[in-house]
């Protein structure tokens, strides 16, 4: 069980791989291109404060990613802000919380008790979940998220601001561009579960004490290596790198890193070929440190409905997330608008949008800071192809959220496929 698995990229995904590994005695070798672990979910530093390279959110259903936390001994309880899944926009009027019920009675509540909007609306949100219910929230076939909101007659503001904005936050992706499957998916694993799956883990630290941190620890306590600015140039056959033999190599990185490296081997040429057509998605986050009165009526704000005319989304109060008064993290997901200007205009713009729905002038921030992740995750459109962790190398795995095919470009995705790419080598070093 000792012989050497290497394992290219320190992200969510190589280092779940590493951790499954090294519990279970292989023998691990890290190597990460950057000075830090994390990947595109990492911890930065902004005037002297630890933050992140963009406000996250998990899931109660993300078990996987729970199950790895506790592990490596980090306490989800005290790493998240547990919160019942919450949707408020109130310059629009609109609101929708799920109680703490044993499901379906969570679900039916929150959409019976949804204020802002009709009570069709509301009866038809409630039949569309039915329908997938009774389909197994498996789908004839993949289509854009907006054309099966279409069948399903869904209308007005449930669709606008709770399927829409559901969309977006879990794929990363406008309705109209997104797979319906994979949003069924994520509905099955969330509000298709139990009550405590819904749930919004908002951090209450930064990213790398959620799981980077921990991780390593963890896997250099159990004889692993971890090597920082050590970057893989090419993949041979042999599986030599560094000048080191290995039995089994994970490549554990985005699509787009991941092409250069298996287009020059022939047997995975087609793989690097299907990731090459990928399109992919930015994220952004403007941190504004605000005087500390400066506070929000929830932790989660809606700013506007998807497609509309403003360009904020959501803002976070971090005084209700980590203690720390007066920082708003705003939040922009997908391609828009909001991505064309530049950083000052941007700031300006949400500021002045945030004084719009608090209905109240705000003093301006002492400092703030916009972080664009141009391709934070792949364009997840229907019946997008997806490769699998095993290569035709028998030696090659890969991992990365573009693996987990059930799922978008999640933490939870990345994970998994790291899980199941280190459970192939395991599998292959018992026979």
């Amino acid at each position: 069980m000792k012989r050497k698995t290497a394992i290219i990229g320190g992200g969510w995904a190589g280092l779940a791989a590493a951790v499954e590994l090294v519990s279970a005695g292989v023998d691990v070798t890290l190597f990460e291109a950057a000075k830090q672990l994390g990947g595109r979910a990492r911890r930065v530093e902004i005037n002297g404060q630890a933050l992140d390279n963009g406000q996250h959110i998990l899931l109660g259903a993300y078990r996987d990613c729970l199950r790895l936390m506790r592990l490596v001994g980090a306490d989800p309880e005290r790493c998240f802000k547990r919160l019942p899944l919450a949707i408020e926009h109130p310059a629009l009027g609109f609101r929708l919380r799920l109680p703490r019920l044993p499901a379906p009675l969570h679900l039916a509540a929150g959409l019976l008790g949804a204020s802002g909007c009709f009570l069709s609306e509301k009866i038809a949100a409630a039949r569309f979940i039915r329908a997938l219910q009774a389909r197994n929230y498996q789908l004839p076939a993949d289509v854009s998220v907006s054309e099966l909101l279409d069948q399903h007659r869904q209308q007005g503001r449930v669709r606008q601001l709770m399927w829409d904005t559901l969309c977006l936050a879990a794929l990363n992706t406008a309705p109209e561009n997104a797979s319906a499957q994979i949003f069924a998916n994520v509905l099955r694993d969330s509000l298709g579960g139990a009550r405590e799956d819904t749930d919004l883990l908002l951090p209450a630290t930064d990213l790398g004490r959620i799981f980077p941190d921990a991780a390593s620890q963890y896997i250099t306590a159990h004889g692993g290596t971890i090597r920082l600015s050590a970057r893989i140039e090419s993949l041979p056959t042999d599986l030599r790198l560094d000048g080191e033999n290995f039995a089994h190599v994970i490549l554990a990185v985005a699509p787009q890193q991941a092409v250069p490296l298996l287009q020059t081997l022939p047997k995975t040429a087609a793989i690097a070929s299907m990731l090459a057509q990928y399109h992919y998605e930015p994220i952004g986050t403007l941190y504004a440190r605000y005087p500390a009165e400066v506070r929000l009526p929830c932790a989660m704000l809606g700013m506007g409905r998807p497609g509309g005319k403003q360009l904020g989304q959501w803002a976070f109060d971090h005084a209700l997330l980590r203690d720390d008064p007066g920082l708003i993290a705003f939040v922009l997901s997908a391609n828009g608008r909001w991505d064309e200007g530049d950083n000052a205009t941007l700031a300006a713009a949400l500021h002045k949008e945030l004084e719009q729905v608090l209905g109240r002038s705000l003093p301006p921030p002492r400092w703030q800071q916009v972080i664009r992740e141009r391709r934070a995750t792949f364009s997840c459109r229907p019946a997008l192809p997806r490769a699998t962790t095993k290569t035709p190398y028998p030696g090659l795995w890969l991992a990365g959220d573009h693996l987990c095919a059930d799922y978008p470009a999640t933490l939870e995705g990345a994970v998994r496929s790291g899980i199941t790419a280190a459970r192939g080598i395991l599998d292959n070093l018992r026979t």
